[in-house]
């Protein structure tokens, strides 16, 4: 199955300051991913093209990075996930970037279900989560996204269950 997932925010900074955040992405002083919700992004090697990392049970590659444009990932696990995700950092102006993640992939055997079932409302979550982030790094009114229906039930499902694989991903559920 052919799979372009995307998501964009607009925030009103300058592309450099969200430059700075990217370059913290997955270090102690990372002020993007949501690891009080998630399961960490880490990295074997830090931020830089071939450290193999990832968060959960989603493995990847760093096959590009560039400061001033973002980061591309390709995958390398669930089984199936054939393709790639990246940030980007895009000017609109110079007060405001707009962020986008997009996930542009073939999904094979079970990876096509695993994707329509669960990841794919967990993964819609976890990116909204980590742009929350971003805007309210500059933001006194914090944004908070809400989680749907089936992003709550897979939680509770993987928690309830004791998932080795994916409860790790789920320890804060809200």
């Amino acid at each position: 199955m052919r799979v372009i997932n995307q998501h964009k925010r607009i925030i009103n900074q300058p592309k450099g300051k969200i430059s700075k955040l990217i370059e913290k992405l997955a270090t102690k002083e990372d002020k993007i991913w949501p690891y009080n919700k998630w399961s960490a992004m880490k990295f074997r090697e830090g931020l830089k093209v071939g450290s193999k990392g990832g968060h959960g049970i989603i493995r990847y590659t760093i096959v590009e990075y560039d400061l001033e444009q973002g980061i591309k990932f390709q995958f390398t696990n669930p089984k199936g996930f054939i393709g790639t995700h990246e940030f980007n950092i895009i000017d609109i102006d110079e007060n405001s970037t707009m962020v986008s993640h997009t996930i542009k992939m073939k999904t094979h055997g079970v990876a096509t279900f695993q994707w329509l079932l669960f990841i794919r409302w967990l993964h819609d979550a976890l990116i909204e989560d980590a742009l929350d982030n971003i805007e309210n790094h500059f933001s006194t009114h914090k944004k908070v996204s809400n989680w749907s229906i089936w992003v709550k039930f897979w939680r509770w499902v993987f928690i309830k269950t004791g998932n080795t694989h994916t409860k790790t991903a789920m320890l804060h559920h809200e």
